[in-house]
C-alpha cells in the first residue's frame, strides 16, 4: 500500500480521498476547509497542519484544484510551493480541470527537481467520484502512466492514457464541449417535443430507440420526472454545476483559440451557459439549460 499525500478537499476530491483510504492506503489529506478534513479523517486518513507537512514521505500527491492559478501555486510559489518539500522519485497526479499550458509548465518544473508528475482531469460528477467509477484522462509519459494507473483505478473505472503532459486537460476539454453541446441539442429536442403536445417520457424513449440516442438523453434526462436519480427530478440539484460547465467550456475555447480550431458549436454552448450562469442558475446542475428553452 502507497503513502499518499491529497490536497484538495471538495465535492470530488473528499470522496475521491475516501476511496483511497478504503483501499488500505496510508492517506494524508489538507484543505483550507476543516469540516471537509474532518470528514476524510473520520473514515480513516491522517491529516496535518499545512500541505508542506502532508506531502513529506509520500510516494504520491494527488490534487484537486479549482484552478490554473491554484495549481501554480501550490507547487511553484516560492514561499510555499510544494516542489521544495516532495521528495525526488515522488510522483504527482493532478486532477484538477485546468488550462493545458499550466500543466506543463508544473511538469516541467517538477521534473527538474527529479519528480514525476501526470495531468489526470476526470468525468464522472460526484456521483462517480463516490462509486469509484471515474474516468481518468492522464498526460504523461507511459511511465509514469504506468506508475500511476493502480493508484487510478482504486478511484476510477476507466483509466485513459491521453498523451504527453497536458493531454489530459485537452481531452478533458473536448469532452466537456461535446457534452454540453448535446444537452443542449437533447433540452431543446424535448422542449419541442412538449410544446407540441408529446409526452416528455415518451418522446425520449422514442428517441433513446432511435438515431437520436446520447449519453445526455439515455443517462441523465434534463426533462424532471422522465427519469429517476438525476438531478433534473430532484430540483437541478446535486450533480455538475453549471458554473463548472461555463468555466470548462471557456478552458475549451482557449485550446481553440490556441491551436486556430474551428468550434462553432461550443462557441456558442459556452455562451449560452454563461447566460443560464448569469440568470441566477450558476450552482443548479448543468442540465438545468433545459429551462432555458421554456416557451
Amino acid at each position: 500500500m502507497a503513502n499518499i499525500a491529497f490536497i484538495g478537499l471538495g465535492n470530488m476530491g473528499s470522496p475521491m480521498a475516501i476511496n483511497l483510504v478504503k483501499a488500505g492506503h496510508q492517506v494524508c489529506v489538507f484543505d483550507l476547509s476543516e469540516p471537509a478534513v474532518a470528514q476524510v479523517v473520520d473514515e480513516g486518513a491522517t491529516t496535518k497542519a499545512s500541505a508542506i507537512e502532508c506531502v513529506k514521505n509520500a510516494q504520491f500527491i494527488v490534487s484537486m484544484l479549482p484552478a490554473g492559478k491554484h495549481v501554480d501555486g501550490v507547487y511553484l510559489s516560492p514561499e510555499t510551493g510544494l516542489i521544495n518539500h516532495i521528495e525526488k522519485g515522488s510522483i504527482v497526479i493532478d486532477s484538477s480541470t485546468i488550462d493545458a499550458a499550466t500543466s506543463r509548465k508544473v511538469a516541467s518544473a517538477l521534473a527538474g527537481q527529479g519528480i514525476n508528475f501526470v495531468d489526470a482531469p476526470v468525468s464522472g460528477g460526484v456521483g462517480g467520484a463516490v462509486a469509484g467509477t471515474l474516468s481518468f484522462m492522464v498526460g504523461g509519459s507511459i511511465d509514469e502512466f504506468n506508475q500511476v494507473e493502480p493508484i487510478l483505478k482504486t478511484m476510477g473505472k476507466n483509466i485513459f492514457h491521453a498523451g504527453d503532459h497536458g493531454a489530459g486537460q485537452i481531452a478533458k476539454a473536448c469532452n466537456n464541449m461535446l457534452l454540453s453541446v448535446l444537452m443542449i441539442g437533447t433540452s431543446e429536442a424535448l422542449q419541442l417535443g412538449l410544446a407540441n403536445g408529446l409526452d416528455a417520457k415518451v418522446l425520449s424513449n422514442i428517441m433513446s430507440e432511435s438515431s437520436g440516442s446520447n449519453w445526455t438523453l439515455d443517462v441523465y434526462n434534463p426533462c424532471p420526472d422522465v427519469m429517476e436519480n438525476v438531478p433534473s427530478s430532484n430540483d437541478y440539484k446535486g450533480g455538475f454545476m453549471v458554473d463548472l460547465m461555463a468555466k470548462d467550456l471557456g478552458l475549451a475555447m482557449d485550446t481553440a483559440v490556441d491551436s486556430q480550431s474551428s468550434t462553432p458549436m461550443g462557441a456558442l454552448a459556452r455562451n449560452l451557459y454563461v447566460m443560464h450562469a448569469a440568470s441566477g442558475n450558476g450552482g443548479k446542475d448543468f442540465s438545468s439549460i433545459f429551462n432555458l428553452f421554456n416557451k
